[in-house]
């Protein structure tokens, strides 16, 4: 009797805080809903009620009307405001999108990623060599900007309120009238070889293509953008070299009314990553979220072939040296490309990926990309190889999701 007692008096302390809780939160009033976690746990200590009582005490109502749960109330007892409050699974989420690169070094971002994993959802902060760029979910704009103040110096602030797509935006529905539906929205790729530029075309991107030594201008870019006719468009400038360009680009196009979203791929394995989860009948902001993501989760690494010699972060190169860079730092110098790559793919694969993909360029010895997967299926279980015919300037690229 007394354990019936306390779960009641439980359970009726959280129902009271529950009702409270759309004053207690900006986000909860302004959608009329209650906090989804007090709601679980009234839920929760109503069950307890009902083993420990045989009473099962009534239910958070469903609707502000005040409509009471699908089972009776065995002791009924009036919301005290207007009939109860809207179930959590109308709550929309956070209130605003904010978007911004930022330049900072590596220790003050992996304390940003702390601060705005608190402060709301959809986090994804990616980058590198002192440019990041940030998105999150939050109800307080405001303070997502501050954290990056904090953390460095962001620049190129979007800051995007949901209230006009309603509750609607965590659904997969999207309205007829709505901008993320397939014909409104375009990807750019660069590309620096015609078989990757096929590659992207037939997943549906636009691509421009870079030459060795001719990466193309900010304005040329923004051409592409302007060019595909879409209100939305993602770029994948696939360079860390082209970071500066793609955000002159992006500037350009959104003064001409396009919304653009910069994907930061430094390699054309990422961009070919992002490309594969790529949804354009997804809502914008999700589709950005997840080719983001999906970049950020795909090593990559590359053989060239050294013009000089030079001093390296492996050592002394001489010309005529293959050198074997990974995440862009050379970490391998050898004769043969083959040795070389296999060093360079069981160095990646030690931290793990189930997924490889190699990009062969014109500079590739004939045979290679048949020996790199014979090798992997052998030293490596359970991890699959793409092959892709890049047709770019140097031997291989590689990608390790």
């Amino acid at each position: 009797g007394d354990c019936a007692a306390v779960a009641r008096a439980a359970w009726s302390a959280a129902r009271t805080a529950l009702e409270a809780t759309p004053g207690q939160l900006p986000a909860l009033s302004r959608a009329g809903v209650v906090d989804a976690g007090g709601y679980g746990l009234v839920t929760v200590l109503g069950a307890l009620v009902a083993v420990l009582s045989g009473e099962r005490p009534e239910a958070p109502s469903a609707e502000r009307t005040g409509t009471p749960g699908p089972t009776p109330p065995a002791d009924p007892s009036p919301d005290p405001a207007d009939g109860g409050c809207e179930a959590p699974k109308e709550q929309p989420g956070p209130a605003y999108e904010v978007v911004y690169l930022l330049e900072a070094g590596d220790d003050a971002v992996a304390a940003l990623r702390t601060r705005l994993d608190a402060l709301g959802d959809s986090l994804v902060v990616v980058g590198g060599d002192g440019l990041w760029n940030v998105h999150v979910h939050v109800d307080d704009a405001g303070a997502a900007v501050e954290a990056g103040i904090e953390a460095g110096r962001p620049f190129r602030i979007r800051i995007t309120h949901f209230g006009v797509q309603g509750g609607d935006r965590h659904t997969d529905r999207t309205p007829a009238h709505a901008p993320g539906r397939a014909a409104h929205r375009a990807v750019v790729a660069v590309v620096p070889g015609d078989g990757l530029a096929e590659l992207c075309a037939a997943a549906g991107a636009t691509t421009v293509t870079a030459r060795p030594g001719e990466p193309p201008a900010s304005g040329e870019l923004a051409q592409a953008l302007l060019r595909t006719g879409a209100p939305e468009a993602v770029l994948l400038p696939n360079d860390p070299e082209l970071r500066h360009t793609a955000a002159a680009a992006a500037e350009q196009a959104r003064a001409k009314g396009l919304r653009v979203a910069i994907i930061p791929t430094r390699s054309p394995v990422q961009g070919i990553a992002a490309l594969a989860v790529h949804e354009p009948g997804r809502r914008f902001d999700e589709d950005v979220v997840a080719m983001t993501s999906a970049a950020g989760a795909t090593r990559y690494g590359e053989l060239c072939v050294a013009e000089r010699q030079a001093w390296t972060t492996a050592g002394v190169c001489q010309a005529g040296d293959v050198l074997g860079l990974i995440e862009g730092d050379v970490a391998l110098i050898g004769a043969q490309a083959a040795d070389v790559a296999a060093a360079v793919l069981d160095r990646m694969l030690s931290a793990g990926g189930e997924l490889v993909t190699l990009v062969v360029g014109t500079g590739a010895p004939e045979g290679l990309a048949e020996y790199l997967e014979d090798h992997v299926r052998r030293n490596h279980l359970a991890v699959d190889t793409l092959v892709h015919e890049g047709r770019q300037s140097g031997p291989l690229l590689i990608g390790v999701e």
